[in-house]
């Protein structure tokens, strides 16, 4: 492949891309781990969030990588970055969700919390919310 007149051989393309797609599972792995083995809830949503979604990052920066063209290789970042975006997006916005559930719920341990907004806002572990939030 010539990159601007750079000749990159085909192999090295494929064993980057093959090392993108390993690093990226085994992000992927190590959040899965972390989500089981984790004692408390924002120790869990940590992991379900920062290493799952950097790992995804790399398995889709080596399916474009994996292209055999400067275009192709344009045409597949433009094609994952809408699957970026949508991570990106979702996954701390339902983080941010199962752990105020979680506090609600009274499962975090509240002397554990280094910053506790929700109790200036007079809200406490294990109590509901009213309907208006």
């Amino acid at each position: 492949m010539n990159v601007f007149g750079f000749e990159i051989p085909v192999g090295i393309l494929d064993v980057v891309s093959g090392l993108l797609v390993l690093a990226g599972a085994l992000l992927c792995l190590i959040a899965a781990i972390g989500v089981l083995r984790l004692p408390d809830a924002p120790s869990r949503l940590h992991a379900a969030t920062k290493p799952q979604v950097f790992g995804l990052m790399l398995i889709c920066f080596a399916i474009a990588l994996d292209q055999r063209s400067v275009g192709g290789m344009l045409m597949g970042i433009v094609l994952v970055i809408p699957v970026l975006v949508m991570q990106f997006g979702t996954a701390p916005l339902s983080a941010h969700m199962v752990g105020r559930q979680a506090y609600r719920n009274g499962t975090i341990d509240e002397s554990a919390l280094v910053v506790n907004d929700l109790a200036t806002a007079g809200e406490k572990p294990g109590e509901t919310a009213p309907l208006g939030f």
